[in-house]
């Protein structure tokens, strides 16, 4: 009796101890992370078109709220990791992300059920009336609860996933992890084009009502699928945020800027933490400062801070200079966001054009950015799996492109994407003349919409090579801590370019309307001048590449070229010589470029 008693009690004792997480929790954390994504994508294609015919707004209103929105959703993200690193941990932020989201679809369906929240439709007899201040801002709180949302699942969901299966005593660890990690952009990607294909043909065909209603119901069973399995989750500690670390190098650099640059002894100047070997680099010397140990009285007799806004490690100092460091390269990337998140007006167009394959089948005119998402995907593989791999047997050698060639690449196909946006603008309001049909934006031409893929395939193609390529460099280039802000970086620039694009729209319609002229961007789009406003992207696009060249000069070689130059050159001592001389230049250069001291 006793012994069974001692069975009993060691068997549930090894119930409470079983490890949590496991590939168990990988369906409820993915289905989360895709149904929203299907949930949120769906509602971006066709929303200029809802605005404009039930909410009474224009083009270029409905275009800047839609930039806004955009912008909001991608700010958030970055939001969104500092809370859950900082204070909430992952789990709890992809739950309010969760519901924050659903509330917001349940909102934005409302307004297509409740005629009191929007104007009442046009007739013969009465004019349009425009959206009361009250229903607009109905409105404006589903969109923000919508990018709320975002800001609490996107960045969370790769991380909360592979942190359930990431066990280092398991020997199949890596190939977990690999599996994982293929099975989220495959189920990603997947959402997106579904967003793009079926979400939007259900608006088209189905009305409002139910096309936002199937988003709403999809966003509610991810937040029930990812609660279900609340048991399961592996749900670490809050750690230490790297925003607020950024922050006390800031604050300690700034209280130290009277102290000398130099050590005035070599051993026992600099704070070091987990790598006591590590030196601070000679760029952005006045961050160096907040390292420098003044007196033994800012360490404690274990070797830690007593006051880590008055000493700060090297380790940190030098994660913000590599932050710093590439802010000019991230930021000649803001065109090509500012050039993509034109997404509203190309919708317009095919909504005029003839979309017809076949006699019966049409192509929703929210469906085109099907073909920038299907680019990128054919892009990558046929990169990764065809190209480099005949090239390397061609050469006799591995080839590789740079990051930097890359994103340089990609923008170049950004500024040809505008271009051939504005001619085939052009040419499409060339036949709305000849048709007579400048007076009636309702009236389909005799123009086929494949005129759009096109500059679609190309801003695919864009993308494939730079926003890859970024997020590569940012990965390769930042300490590995920095994981979670290389993530993010790409987002905040999106965030940026919607704003941005919001700001150059703006100024454009303003000046283009002085005068008492009407302006280029017409709700009217056969009698507005798109195309003019497509040049002026063409424009900025190809002055921003000799900026990019710049900021590239500025920058001197990344890590994927200086491994390529020591292969090449060998690994003696007057090679690594070599490659420091060159990494200083670098570092004068970008403190030069930046006009930081030094």
């Amino acid at each position: 009796m006793g012994e069974q008693v001692m069975q009993e009690l060691n068997h549930e004792r090894q119930l409470s101890t079983r490890k949590k997480g496991g590939l168990v929790t990988m369906p409820f954390i993915i289905a989360n992370e895709a149904f929203e994504k299907v949930a949120s994508y769906g509602l971006v294609p066709n929303m200029i078109l809802y605005l404009m015919s039930d909410y009474k707004i224009g083009v270029a209103k409905g275009t800047n709220i839609l930039f806004l929105w955009t912008a909001a959703s991608n700010f958030s993200p970055v939001l969104g990791a500092f809370l859950s690193d900082s204070y909430l941990g992952r789990f709890l932020t992809i739950g309010l992300g969760s519901c924050f989201s659903l509330l917001g679809m349940f909102l934005l369906w409302l307004t297509t059920m409740v005629p009191d929240l929007k104007p009442p439709p046009c007739n013969q007899l009465t004019t349009c009336k425009q959206a009361t201040h009250s229903q607009f801002a109905f409105l404006v709180f589903a969109f923000i609860f919508i990018s709320l949302g975002a800001g609490g699942v996107r960045p969370c969901s790769l991380a909360f996933g592979a942190e359930q299966i990431d066990d280092k005593n398991n020997p199949n660890n890596e190939r977990a992890l690999e599996s994982f990690f293929g099975w989220y952009y495959a189920a990603g990607a997947t959402a997106v084009l579904l967003a793009f294909t079926a979400i939007v043909y259900i608006q088209d065909h189905a009305g409002w009502k139910i096309g936002f209603a199937v988003p709403a119901i999809l966003m509610f069973l991810a937040t029930l699928l990812f609660f279900l399995a609340s048991t399961l989750y592996v749900k670490s500690k809050v750690k230490k945020s790297l925003f607020t670390s950024f922050l006390q190098v800031i604050v300690v650099a700034y209280k130290n800027r009277k102290l000398p640059s130099q050590s005035p002894s070599a051993d026992g100047w600099h704070y070091h933490r987990d790598s006591p070997n590590s030196l601070p680099t000679k760029r952005l010397r006045i961050l160096t400062k907040a390292c420098i140990i003044q007196n033994a009285k800012d360490l404690t007799s274990a070797g830690i801070a007593t006051d880590p806004w008055s000493l700060c490690t090297v380790e940190q100092v030098e994660e913000l200079k590599a932050l710093i460091r590439v802010l000019p390269l991230w930021s000649s990337g803001i065109m090509m966001s500012i050039n993509v998140s034109q997404s509203s007006f190309p919708v317009i167009q095919a909504s005029t054009m003839d979309r017809h394959l076949g006699p019966k089948f049409q192509i929703p005119a929210g469906s085109f950015a099907f073909f920038t998402i299907a680019v990128i995907g054919i892009w990558v593989i046929l990169y990764d799996r065809v190209i480099l791999p005949f090239a390397s047997k061609l050469r006799g050698k591995p080839v590789h492109l740079g990051v930097k060639l890359r994103m340089g690449i990609g923008l170049v196909f950004s500024t040809m994407a505008v271009v051939v946006s504005a001619l085939v603008e052009h040419a499409r309001r060339k036949q709305a003349f000849k048709q007579g049909l400048l007076n009636n934006p309702q009236a389909v031409l005799s123009m086929s919409a494949m005129w759009l893929v096109p500059q679609y395939c190309l801003h695919g193609l864009a993308e494939a090579f730079s926003a890859i390529g970024q997020n590569e460099f940012y990965y390769s280039e930042f300490p590995k801590s920095m994981a979670s802000i290389a993530a993010s970086l790409f987002l905040l620039g999106m965030a940026f370019a919607n704003l941005l694009a919001s700001l150059i729209l703006s100024t454009i319609q303003k000046i283009t309307k002085s005068g008492g002229k009407e302006g280029w961007i017409t709700t009217n789009i056969n009698q507005g001048h798109y195309d003019s406003y497509y040049w002026v992207l063409a424009i900025m696009s190809f002055v921003n590449l000799f900026y990019f060249m710049a900021c590239c000069w500025a920058y001197g070689p990344c890590a994927d070229e200086m491994v390529k130059d020591k292969t090449k050159i060998g690994t003696s001592k007057e090679t690594l010589e070599e490659l420091q001389r060159a990494r200083s230049v670098a570092d004068e250069r970008t403190s030069l470029f930046k006009g930081l001291p030094s």
